[in-house]
């Protein structure tokens, strides 16, 4: 048999007094007795009552959640984020929701369905890889719900976002390729509606330029970055007939890929082929050769945009003014970009 599910009238009932009072002692009311508090709160120990999340937020207007969208979870990079984001919300009261748009519109807007109904306080977000029309997301700002993006983020939306400098982070790791005596570097690029992936080859053609080494569109080659689209990018460049020296990778998935392409084909990473990719995935140091990546500070931005959306809870929002912060990228330097 279902045991009963205990409600605020059961707490009530069993001392004597009004499931108001209950509800108000339960979420700490200043103008409840310490006393009806504690006899409140002990209670509802002894019934083991679990609170309905969403009826609390609908008598306080809080619900003290946190939505969280991205779009994979066990990439690493994401994961950190996320670790990043609940420190910082469960330090001041608040709860996180994951969810994972597995880089689909579809899922993308039914997750904000959800968590609209769910009555979050605000909302986190990476845009999926296919995301190129943001209706969904107007909805959060249309029902007045505090929205910040993160890494793939949205420009000129009216909302916080928080990133890395891709730029920088592209071009210095060109820069090093340059300083390694490469002159015919090629570039494993993301999509180009993208924010940051149309930021790194903004660095990567003005380190080049810098350089006085020569912009080729047949060394650019656009994809999703997963492992295999890094495999087939590296087939594709190998039957050139001027081969690249080093390829610029923006994910260190790719960067794999094209490794495992290069150890199939014999070709010595770095002496013949170098290679550098972007995110500082873990698994890029256990490599061999590891491979040298951009490291996103992403810890530090899971804190930075779970403290802009507290920002604007906890704000009024007729002073609301979006805020845009971008981190410094570092370069971590390993065997696949440099002779040792």
């Amino acid at each position: 048999m279902e045991k009963k599910k205990i409600t605020l009238q059961d707490i009530a009932k069993a001392l004597n007094i009004t499931p108001s009072a209950v509800s108000k002692a339960l979420s700490d009311h200043p103008r409840m007795s310490q006393q009806t508090k504690d006899a409140v709160n002990k209670k509802a120990r002894e019934f083991n009552y679990k609170p309905n999340q969403i009826a609390a937020a609908l008598r306080s207007g809080q619900s003290k959640l946190i939505g969280v969208i991205v779009p994979a979870a066990n990439i690493s990079f994401f994961s950190s984020v996320i670790r990043g984001i609940e420190e910082t919300a469960n330090k001041a009261g608040y709860s996180v929701i994951l969810t994972q748009s597995n880089d689909s519109v579809k899922k993308e807007k039914a997750i904000i369905d959800t968590l609209l109904a769910t009555r979050v306080d605000g909302v986190i977000a990476a845009l999926g890889m296919k995301t190129k029309k943001y209706d969904h997301f107007e909805k959060l700002k249309e029902e007045g719900v505090p929205l910040v993006f993160f890494d793939r983020i949205l420009k000129d939306f009216g909302v916080s976002t928080v990133e890395v400098d891709d730029y920088k982070g592209a071009y210095n790791a060109v820069n090093h390729l340059v300083e390694q005596g490469c002159k015919r570097i090629a570039h494993l690029a993301g999509h180009s509606h993208m924010e940051l992936y149309k930021n790194r080859m903004k660095g990567y053609k003005a380190s080049l330029k810098d350089a006085f080494l020569p912009i080729s569109t047949e060394l650019i080659i656009h994809s999703d970055l997963h492992l295999e689209d890094g495999r087939n990018g590296m087939i594709q460049l190998l039957k050139m007939k001027e081969r690249p020296d080093a390829i610029f990778c923006s994910s260190d998935y790719s960067a794999v890929g094209a490794l495992q392409v290069a150890r199939e084909q014999n070709i010595i990473v770095p002496d013949e082929l170098m290679i550098f990719g972007f995110s500082n995935e873990p698994f890029t140091s256990y490599l061999d050769p590891g491979i040298s990546s951009v490291d996103q500070s992403s810890i530090i931005m899971g804190h930075t945009a779970g403290e802009l959306v507290l920002e604007q809870i906890k704000g009024s929002k007729s002073d609301f003014s979006p805020r845009s912060i971008v981190l410094n990228p570092t370069l971590i330097l390993r065997k696949s970009s440099k002779k040792f």
